[in-house]
């Protein structure tokens, strides 16, 4: 499927407007990092979206190629200085397969949880592991599912609530999948948007890895290495291809 999905024009307009995701406090760690990870080699991210990463990623001499579903995403990227420079391939990251490999492949911004079956999020692993070159590594960034916080038969959780926008996740516990519903508030007019995705625990996306041919190379609860505990919201996870030796 080559449409842009539930990211269409109307979404990729404002969606870097959302400060918690755009904040240099928060790009620089995680750009930071992801040059940790990719040893001076080519980068592939999926989802690369408008380039909230790969851009500060490629002024950091990196060279970055992404692999994008939105046809309206990519179109922001290439407004942004230096958009227009990297290579992407509109496709989903599931199946999309780019002829060279990479050091690394990254997915950020809890992207794994938008292929809403364990089955496309399995391909992703696999995905990404064919990309791969010897020694390559595979990284997520994704929200470690907030179910502490649901009393036992409900299935609503408010997550933000301002003048302007209300935002609240409704989970499905049995089928592990959750819709976010957001409601925005401008001049007495509101919008309102909901997007399905799928939720996993950190061992379950341990045993994806496995069936790809990764194996953990590290956890943490952020993009500087905080501590991943049982008081972490999020995660980012490293896979290698296993029996590399690095």
């Amino acid at each position: 499927m080559h449409d842009d999905g539930f990211f269409d024009e109307a979404v990729a307009a404002t969606y870097d407007d959302a400060g918690e995701i755009s904040a240099p406090e928060v790009v620089g760690p995680a750009v930071d990092l992801l040059a940790e990870f990719a040893g001076g080699g080519r980068v592939l991210e999926f989802a690369i979206g408008t380039g909230r990463l790969a851009l500060p990623l490629a002024r950091k001499g990196v060279q970055v190629e992404g692999i994008e579903l939105s046809r309206a995403m990519v179109s922001r990227l290439r407004t942004k200085e230096g958009g227009a420079e990297i290579p992407v391939v509109i496709g989903d990251m599931a199946t999309t397969l780019i002829e060279r490999r990479f050091s690394l492949v990254y997915l950020a911004f809890n992207t794994i949880n938008n292929l809403t079956s364990q089955r496309a999020q399995v391909a992703c692993f696999i995905n990404a592991a064919r990309h791969l070159e010897p020694g390559g590594h595979f990284l997520i960034e994704v929200g470690v599912p907030p179910l502490q916080r649901l009393p036992l038969g409900e299935t609503i959780l408010a997550f933000d609530r301002t003048e302007t926008h209300w935002g609240v996740d409704e989970f499905d516990v049995v089928n592990q999948n959750f819709s976010s519903h957001h409601i925005w508030i401008q001049d007495g007019n509101y919008r309102h948007f909901s997007v399905p995705f799928r939720y996993a625990w950190p061992a379950e996306f341990d045993l994806m890895a496995r069936l790809a041919g990764l194996e953990l190379k590290g956890r943490w609860g952020g993009w500087k290495k905080e501590p991943f505990t049982n008081l972490s919201d999020r995660h980012v996870s490293v896979w290698q291809i296993a029996g590399s030796g690095r």
